[in-house]
Order: structure tokens, then sequence, then C-alpha cells
């Protein structure tokens, strides 16, 4: 396993070791042992399975006051995946950071707590599976506007499909009062 930095600090791509052939692959996705060992020690306590059709975007989304760190990969399909600072004072409060998460390269996503989370389907389909460093809790869920100009994803969708949460999300500087303060540099 490698687990690669990326601009934002926490935030890594993990690059699993792949055993393919003839039959297939092999694959270890996931060793609390070995995540540990590189820096990302973390208990996760939920997986979530999610899948989408092309053209959904679903996000960005964070809990504030119960936050999760979560670890995403894609099992079928290919999605566009984004992460973004919301910690106050952070030296990158408002930057983003993408990555295309495919069954075929096998990347794994690392998001620590302090950053919301979304992804747009590339693919006709995706099928999306993430661990979760804590419960799901809805009183404390953040939906953040997938297009805050003030943030600037350059998502690779014009029109995307979104529900009624994701389509209704508010501008970043909507929830201050209620980010994270950042804490200094986490990094794996």
């Amino acid at each position: 396993m490698e687990v690669r930095a990326t601009p934002l600090d926490g935030v890594a791509v993990i690059e699993p070791r792949v055993f393919p052939d003839d039959r297939g692959f092999f694959l270890e996705s996931y060793s609390r042992k070995r995540f540990a060992e590189a820096g990302i020690d973390i208990e996760f306590v939920q997986d979530n399975h999610s899948r989408s059709v092309r053209n959904t975007l679903r996000g960005l989304h964070a809990q504030l006051e119960t936050p999760q760190a979560k670890l995403v990969r894609v099992l079928r399909g290919a999605i566009f995946d984004v992460v973004v600072d919301i910690r106050r004072g952070s030296p990158t409060f408002r930057r983003w950071f993408a990555i295309e998460l495919t069954h075929e390269n096998f990347r794994q996503l690392f998001v620590p707590v302090g950053f919301a989370h979304g992804f747009c389907v590339l693919s006709d389909f995706a099928e999306i599976e993430y661990k979760c460093s804590d419960f799901y809790d809805p009183a404390s869920e953040m939906h953040l506007a997938w297009n805050d100009a003030s943030i600037g994803i350059d998502w690779p969708v014009d029109e995307p499909i979104l529900s009624e949460k994701d389509r209704c999300g508010k501008p970043l500087d909507a929830w201050s009062d209620r980010l994270p303060a950042y804490e200094g540099a986490k990094g794996p």
C-alpha cells in the first residue's frame, strides 16, 4: 500500500497493492494496522454503499457536531471525488482537491475530519463504498452548495442530477458559526 499526500493536509490518496492473475485480482482494501502505520489511525464504525447514475452529484456533505473521517473507494464505475477544507483558520480554508476514483485504478481517498466531501458520477453508473469514523447524525449534517462560487470547484458536469437537500445546499459563509476550527497540521 502506498499513501500519497495531497495539497490539503491530512487528505491522502491510497494506492493499494493489487495482485492480478488469470483468475482476476486480489487486494487488501483496508487493514487498520497498515493504515495506522501509514499515519491514518482511525477507527471506522460504519460502512456505506451507494449506487448512482451518470451526472449524479452527491455533496458537498460534512457532519459538524459529530464529524466523520471517511475512506472512499469505487466498486464499479468512475467518479470525480472532491474534498473541501472547511476548517476555520486553516491555511487551505476553502481550497479543494479532486481525484478520479475508478474500479480500474483501485485508488481510495482518505477524507479526514474538517473536510466536506462530494462526488460526481462519470460513468453510466457507479457504486461507491465508504467507511465512516462516526455514525450518521442528521442533526449535525451540513449540505454545502456544490456550486459555491467562493470555492470554485471545476465540476465535470454543467447540469448535475441533485437530491433536494443538495439542490438547497448553502454557501460556506452561511455555515461560518458552526465550522470546525483548524487545530494544526495532521497529515499522514
